[in-house]
Order: structure tokens, then sequence, then C-alpha cells
């Protein structure tokens, strides 16, 4: 029986959340104690996770290939098996070095297994038309943190951190698998098979023209979607503290940065909604603004705007992490869109890998003055934005 489009968002939707829920949104549950269990520093098991988003942007561009050729069925069921493997080697990790290399292995489950790849499947099945697929997935799996950090929490306090890696294991074989196999019984659209397209998307006059302004902007997307995941991984890692920096209390500011979660929610069903038939670029232009705004809003009303800032925050965030998906579809076609995705995430996985430490070492001197600083970054990248010549049609 063929799956419809809405069954393939709701699969593809869970098995994001439960592949966020146990990588992304595993580590910040679990470094403590897996330091005291192999003794190995806080710092030392965060380089661990870096070392793996390092091998996810390698692995990105390949995977992002295969799913081109043969879609993405195979490749996700495959990450689904190396997540499985990842964790149950971490479960039984003695020493520093078998942290680093599970979660190496777990990157490559990353760069095989998250939005990129699934966004690529979609676009295999769907070409063009996969923009509300795109959207409804990133809508689901938004809910990652909200379920990951929990039962993470829960489950590491009743029995060991060993258990909950064998735990998030064993749902990648059980669940992961099953409902990435059932991908082979979705229905592709017969009008959405990617070609070549026959306009190019470039307000141009010639080939030569047209070579360069999708290098031009290629270039530029990539740089927007690095500083994107620079400022959504510095806030993960060190929003409480910079909250508190800004004069909130301890309890307030844990409540308030848990607002996040909510926040991009919101801005995924104001994109599914009141965005949804904008341009990409429109919806990306705006989003990239809401930190800058946040920040100001912090500056200018102290502590009683730190569940605003976070909000405004995870509104942005949201909106962008579906533009990181359907920007590049809209700009460039769907031919060639998995490999391509892949490259464009190279330079973000790389400076994702750093941000923790770059803006902890920023909080560290500035307090939340380092603010400033990826306020910076968003209007630069929103400069960038409005730089990138599309036609407003395509």
């Amino acid at each position: 029986m063929a799956l419809n489009r809405k069954q393939v968002t709701i699969m593809l939707g869970v098995a994001q959340t439960l592949s966020w829920a146990s990588s992304y949104y595993l580590i910040a549950v679990l470094a403590m104690p897996i330091g005291h269990s192999v003794d190995a520093t806080y710092s030392e098991v965060f380089g661990a996770f870096s070392a793996a988003l390092l091998v996810a942007a390698a692995v990105g561009p390949l995977a992002g290939r295969f799913i081109d050729r043969l879609g993405g069925r195979l490749v996700l069921i495959v990450s689904n098996l190396i997540f499985a493997l990842g964790l149950l080697l971490l479960s039984q990790a003695t020493q520093t070095v078998h942290v680093f290399v599970a979660w190496a292995v777990i990157g490559l489950a990353m760069g095989s297994g998250l939005y990129e790849a699934a966004f690529s499947t979609v676009v295999h099945l769907y070409g063009q038309n996969a923009r509300p697929t795109i959207t409804g997935i990133a809508l689901i799996a938004g809910f990652a943190s909200t379920v990951g950090w929990p039962l993470s929490s829960y489950l590491q306090g009743l029995y060991d951190w060993r258990v909950v890696c064998m735990f998030w294991a064993a749902l990648h074989l059980l669940i992961g698998i099953p409902l990435n196999v059932l991908l082979s019984h979705a229905k592709p659209n017969a009008e959405a098979v990617p070609e070549i397209q026959e306009s190019t998307n470039f307000v141009s006059l010639n080939e030569e023209h047209r070579s360069i302004n999708t290098r031009r902007t290629a270039f530029l997307m990539a740089y927007v979607f690095a500083v994107t995941w620079f400022v959504s991984t510095a806030m993960a890692a060190h929003l409480p503290l910079v909250l508190q920096t800004s004069g909130t209390a301890l309890a307030a500011s844990i409540a308030a940065a848990a607002m996040v979660g909510p926040g991009q929610v919101a801005g995924r069903v104001l994109e599914y909604g009141l965005l949804r038939n904008a341009h990409p670029l429109l919806s990306a232009r705006l989003a990239i603004l809401a930190h800058p705004l946040a920040t100001i809003s912090l500056v200018f009303f102290g502590n009683s705007a730190a569940s605003a800032f976070a909000i405004l925050h995870g509104l942005g965030n949201g909106i962008l992490t579906i533009a990181i998906g359907t920007l590049p579809l809209k700009v460039f076609g769907a031919r060639g869109y998995g490999q391509r995705q892949g490259w464009l995430m190279v330079p973000a996985r790389i400076v994702q890998a750093g941000s923790p430490f770059l803006f902890g070492l920023a909080v560290a001197n500035w307090g939340s003055k380092a603010l400033w600083l990826t306020s910076l970054l968003a209007i630069s990248a929103f400069a960038a934005l409005c730089s990138m010549r599309v036609s407003s049609q395509q």
C-alpha cells in the first residue's frame, strides 16, 4: 500500500526526533557522568562531540550524492544501524579514547541521518514540491529536545548513563529502522522528478554569468548557514549562563532558556502557515533578524526580557532550520540537491564544532555583551541574504 505525503512526513519526523534526541541532545545530559566514569574532563567529552561534527561534515556530501542517485531509504536505514553501533560503543567506554572513537562513529550517522539526509530524501520523492514536507518534518522533530532531555535525564537518574546509551541504541533498531524501511512504499510525485531546469534562478544574460552567480550565491548561502549553526549551537550550550551574566537569577535563567524549544516550534508553525507561500529567501531574511532583536530587547529591558529573548531567538532559529532545506531547493532546483546540500553544510558543521568553545571564551571575557558578537554575525548573514541576486519568481 502506497504511503501518502502526510504519512511520509510523520514517519520521517518521528525518525528525525529519535536521531536528534540520541545525538545532539544526548551530550548535554550525559557529558558529566561520562567524564566521571572514564576519568575525562567535561571539555574533553565535548571535544569528542566536536570531533563527531567534523566527521559529519566530511560524510554529508557523500551521503547526499548517494541519495540523489538512489533515494534516501537505504542511507537512512544504514544511519540507524551506525547510530546504534556508536551508542553501544559509547556505553562500553572505559577510557577517554573510547569516547572519541564512539562519537566518531556517531558522527558518521549524524552526517548521513539528520536533517540534510531527510530533506534530500523528500526532495528525491517530491522535487520542487517538497517544501511542505520539509516544514512538517522540522516541525515534528522540533520536539526532539522536549522528548530527549527529560527522557535521558529520567533514565540516567534511575539506572546509569550506559543504560541510557543502550536504550537509545535499541530505539534505533526497533523504531528507526522500521520507519525508514517503510519509505519503500512512499509514492513519488510523478511531476517532481528532478530535471535540469530550463530557466535559471539567477538574473543573468549568459551561461558564464550564470555560473558566476551560481558560485557566488552558493558561497553566500554557505556563509548564512554557518552563521545560523554557530549562533544556534552557542545559545544551546551557553544561554542559561549568558542570561545569568545579564542579572537573571539561576532558576529564572533555566526557565527562560527552556522557552527556546516552544519558540522554535512556533517559528515552524509560522513557516507552515503564514509564510507557506512566501519565498524562502524572505523567510530567511526575517528569521535571521530575530536574534539581534532579541539581544536589543535584553539590553533595553534587562532580565525582565529573558523569556522574550529566548522565545525570539527560538522563533528565528525554527524558521531558519526550515530555510536551510527549502532555500537551496528554490534557488538551485531539485537536481543534485543532496550532494549540494552536503557541501553547503560543510562550513556550518566545522564552525558548529568550535562554537561552544569560542562563544564560551566570549562569555567568560565579556559576559552578556558576548551577545553582540552573535548579533553582529546574524546581521552580516542578513546582509549576505540581501545581496543574493535571485529571481523572485523562482
